[in-house]
């Protein structure tokens, strides 16, 4: 009877801190119940994620980040030229980026442990056309507090209050993404502050 009463309360603690990401209110920590490798978050347990921010891929010199997309969805695609998944994921990526930015949705790419010039060529070649961060350490996956830095690719979906909404710890196919970011584009956007 008290190992029942201990695998209870151990499920329960489990689940809250799955769910929410987040157990006092603040800013987001990942947690993957069961290795779940898709997670979302109903929209009452969404916590914010600190801004992704750093170098331009292509625009080098140049910052970008996701708070320059204020109001939006943003799709957040950690990918390096170097990962077989993400030359399969690649061109679903754009298809759901080019036929979801006319409802507010912003992709944001986060090049990791690549090479600049690498990377470059994939992104031309596939006609990538949504910007990425050319980040070789993952230094911009610091706000993202409990993520797997060896999750590469790997998706993450933040509301327009840059709340972590969904989360895609594997390759992701355009079929599986879309109902997920048009579920998320179609919710009320928040009341001005």
């Amino acid at each position: 009877m008290q190992l029942a009463a201990v695998l209870a309360v151990v499920g329960l603690a489990l689940l809250a801190g799955c769910s929410s990401g987040s157990s006092d209110g603040g800013g987001f920590t990942f947690v993957a119940p069961g290795g779940q490798t898709q997670i979302t978050y109903p929209e009452a347990q969404r916590r914010p994620l600190a801004p992704v921010s750093g170098d331009s891929l292509l625009q080098a010199g140049q910052q970008v980040s996701s708070a320059d997309f204020k109001g939006k969805v943003v799709v957040v695609n950690i990918w390096g030229s170097w990962c077989g998944p993400c030359r399969g994921e690649a061109p679903g990526l754009e298809q759901v980026a080019t036929e979801a930015a006319p409802r507010g949705v912003q992709f944001l790419g986060v090049d990791v442990r690549d090479d600049r010039d690498a990377a470059s060529d994939f992104v031309r070649s596939r006609a990538i056309t949504y910007p990425s961060i050319f980040d070789p350490p993952g230094r911009s996956l610091l706000v993202l507090s409990g993520y797997p830095r060896n999750a590469v690719p790997s998706t993450i979906v933040l509301d327009r209050q840059h709340r972590v909404a969904a989360v895609f710890l594997t390759s992701v196919l355009a079929s599986d993404l879309q109902p997920v970011v048009d579920r998320i584009a179609a919710e009320p956007a928040p009341a001005p502050a």
